[in-house]
C-alpha cells in the first residue's frame, strides 16, 4: 500500500506574543497538539511548523485559522474558547457578544470597549460620516477613550495605516523646565492617558510593536508641525490648551485617507489668557461647514466616580455665581456713572 506524501509547513503568527497564544508552560498549544493526533506540531517563537498527510494539514489550518482570528478580534484565547471553536467553529464569546451595537472593539482578555453614553455613541455613529469631529466636554465623559477605541477599530479593521495621538505639552500650574530627565522624560507624563488607553486596547506585546515601527505615534503636538498625515487616525487631546495658530497648523495636516478627532474640555483652559484657546476659536469659525461633527459632551455623560459629577457641578455653579457677581457690579458701575 502506498504511504501518502508528508507536507510540511511554517505558520506565522504576526504580531502575536507567543506566551498569550500558547499559554504558560504551553498549555494552550499542548491542548491543540492533543486534539491533532495525526499532526506533528511544534512551536517556535513566533512560527509553528507542522507536518503531516495533506488532507489534515488542510484541516488544520482550516481550524487554526478560526482560533487566530478569535485572538485577533477579541484579544482572548482560552483552553475552553479553543474546544468551542475546533468542535463547531464558533465560540460561546462570540454567540453571546458580538450583537452588542454598543460595543467598538475588545480590548484585552476580551474585556469590549463600549460606547456606553448617549453622546458617546453619537461619537461613534458621526465617525462613521465625517472625517473631522470635535468632540468637547468636562473630564471623565470619556471622550478621547472612545476616540482612542474608534482608532484601535479602524486599524484593526485595515481602514487605516496608522494612529497618531497627540497633546499639547501644556504646563497646569507646573513648571516644565525643572522637570528632571531629557525631553522625551518630561513629556511622556504629558501624553500617559494615551498609553493608559491604549494599553487597555491592544496586547502588550502587540503594542510594543506597532509602537517600534510607527504604527502608533504618539508626540506632542509641536511635533506634527511640517508633516502630512495620511491613511491615519489622528487624535488630538487636551486642545483647549492649543493656540489658534498651533489649531490650525494641526487641522492643515489632514492629508488622503485621513480621520481627526480634536477633544477638549472648554472649562480647563491652562494658557495664560483663556480668549487665546485655539478650540474656542475652531468651535467659532468651523462650525458651519459642511462634514465637520461637533459633539458637546455634558455632565451625564460622567463615567468615572459618582463624586467627579457633583465636582464639576461644584464648579460649574461656582463660576455661574462668579460671573452673576461681575455683572452686578459692571451693572453698578454703569448707573454709578450715569449718575
Amino acid at each position: 500500500m502506498k504511504k501518502n506524501k508528508l507536507l510540511e509547513k511554517q505558520i506565522y503568527l504576526e504580531g502575536i506574543d507567543p506566551l498569550e497564544f500558547y499559554g504558560i508552560n504551553n498549555v494552550k498549544i499542548n491542548l491543540i497538539k492533543k486534539l491533532f493526533p495525526k499532526i506533528n506540531i511544534a512551536a517556535r517563537g513566533n512560527s509553528l511548523f507542522v507536518q503531516g498527510e495533506e488532507k489534515e494539514i488542510k484541516q488544520f489550518e482550516k481550524k487554526f485559522a478560526l482560533l487566530l482570528n478569535h485572538f485577533f478580534q477579541y484579544n482572548i484565547l482560552t483552553e475552553e474558547i479553543i474546544l468551542e471553536i475546533l468542535a463547531s467553529g464558533v465560540s460561546a464569546f462570540e454567540e453571546n457578544g458580538t450583537s452588542e451595537k454598543d460595543i467598538i472593539v475588545f480590548g484585552n482578555s476580551g474585556k469590549p470597549i463600549r460606547a456606553r453614553t448617549p453622546n458617546q455613541r453619537i461619537l461613534v455613529e458621526e465617525s462613521e460620516e465625517n472625517d473631522l469631529i470635535f468632540a468637547i466636554g468636562p473630564a471623565g465623559t470619556g471622550k478621547t477613550y472612545t476616540a482612542i477605541g474608534l482608532a484601535v477599530k479602524a486599524l484593526k479593521n485595515k481602514q487605516i495605516k496608522k494612529i497618531i495621538l497627540s497633546r499639547p505639552a501644556v504646563e497646569a500650574g507646573e513648571n516644565l523646565g525643572f522637570l528632571p530627565g531629557d525631553l522625551k522624560e518630561k513629556i511622556d507624563p504629558y501624553l500617559q492617558p494615551l498609553y493608559d488607553a491604549l494599553q487597555d486596547m491592544i496586547p502588550p506585546k502587540k503594542l510594543e510593536e506597532f509602537m517600534k515601527d510607527g504604527t502608533i505615534q504618539i508626540a506632542p503636538l509641536a511635533f506634527m508641525r511640517g508633516r502630512t498625515l495620511s491613511n491615519a487616525f489622528v487624535i488630538l487631546d487636551e486642545a483647549q490648551n492649543t493656540t489658534i495658530n498651533q489649531l490650525k497648523m494641526f487641522l492643515t495636516r489632514m492629508g488622503l485617507n485621513a480621520k481627526f478627532i480634536i477633544t477638549g474640555d472648554v472649562t480647563q483652559i491652562d494658557l495664560p489668557r483663556k480668549s487665546h484657546s485655539g478650540l474656542l476659536h475652531a468651535l467659532k469659525i468651523l462650525r458651519k461647514i459642511k462634514s465637520i461633527s461637533i459633539i458637546e459632551f455634558n455632565k451625564k455623560d460622567i463615567v468615572r466616580h459618582k463624586l467627579v459629577r457633583d465636582i464639576v457641578d461644584a464648579y460649574d455653579k461656582h463660576a455661574e455665581e462668579a460671573e452673576n457677581k461681575k455683572e452686578k457690579a459692571r451693572a453698578n458701575s454703569d448707573k454709578n456713572k450715569e449718575k
